[in-house]
């Protein structure tokens, strides 16, 4: 496979959170080739060229340090605006790799509003990894959580389970609710066969798992992807996110804020099922 040359942008505002995403741009990079942009995004206002301009000497020193130390150079772009809409426009302008983003979970007024982390993704055509903590001991993905459930977009992410399976020779979980209604659980296998389908094809490496309890599959995700200590959950954002969503919780929400602080890749509903096959490798 070709090396990709498409970047990855690190979105930072100088907090430890992101200096873990940045860490995890470097070992994607590593395997990739991709280069690193520094993304930091200064609210509107009148010392808005005062914060800029200490932004900018800040972002100067990072690229400095981590050169320094890596032996890699950065580059960095400062942008006015709200992060909830100017990550995700520059992102899909720029033709982005991935957004890798920091996050501290669902704190204080977030758990009201939802999740600021997903309000910036949702903005997106290009696909965020979000982390908490810094990268594991591991050099690279080897586990990545695919849940598997009877909506069309299940099968959108496939893309990114290929694209990283091949990168780190990673194996593929898929992961299905443990369903009894016969309509749903056809629905479900139909994703499931089509993902089996694709992964052979791409000799990428499957096990095929059934959640043990009916009802929160997010929680039930979470509770196995920290039981086979798996580096990544591969989801998919809800269509057409309204304010309602956010206040009364989605899915998502909660496996992007997970307490087991494993990384997760979103990928936003954009492609129509039907020409999934056109992006694969």
């Amino acid at each position: 496979m070709e090396k990709a040359d498409k970047m990855l942008l690190v979105t930072f505002d100088f907090t430890p959170v992101s200096d873990n995403a940045l860490a995890h741009a470097l070992r994607i990079s590593k395997f990739t080739d991709s280069p690193i942009r520094l993304l930091h995004v200064v609210e509107e206002g009148s010392d808005h060229e005062q914060k800029r301009e200490e932004a900018e000497n800040k972002l100067k020193l990072v690229c400095e340090a981590f050169h320094d130390k890596n032996g890699l150079s950065l580059d960095f772009v400062i942008l006015k605006g709200s992060i909830f809409n100017t990550i995700g426009k520059y992102a899909s302008e720029n033709e982005a790799r991935m957004v890798i983003m920091g996050t501290h979970g669902i704190k204080g007024m977030q758990k009201l509003t939802g999740s600021w982390a997903l309000k910036v993704i949702v903005k997106s055509k290009v696909p965020f990894l979000v982390v908490q903590d810094k990268p594991s001991e591991k050099h690279r993905f080897t586990d990545i959580v695919f849940p598997i459930d009877f909506k069309a977009e299940t099968r959108e992410k496939l893309y990114w389970a290929i694209y990283l399976g091949k990168y780190f020779n990673s194996r593929v979980h898929l992961f299905k609710p443990p369903i009894t209604d016969k309509s749903i659980v056809r629905m479900i296998n139909t994703n499931l066969n089509f993902a089996i389908r694709y992964l052979i094809q791409n000799n990428i490496e499957y096990k095929i798992h059934v959640g043990k309890r009916s009802g929160n599959f997010s929680k039930e995700t979470i509770s196995f992807a920290r039981e086979i200590d798996a580096d990544l959950i591969l989801i998919t954002t809800t269509k057409s996110v309204n304010m309602t969503d956010f206040m009364f919780g989605l899915p998502e929400q909660e496996i992007i804020a997970n307490s087991a602080k494993i990384p997760v890749m979103a990928v936003n509903p954009r492609v129509g099922a039907s020409s999934i096959s056109s992006v694969m490798y």
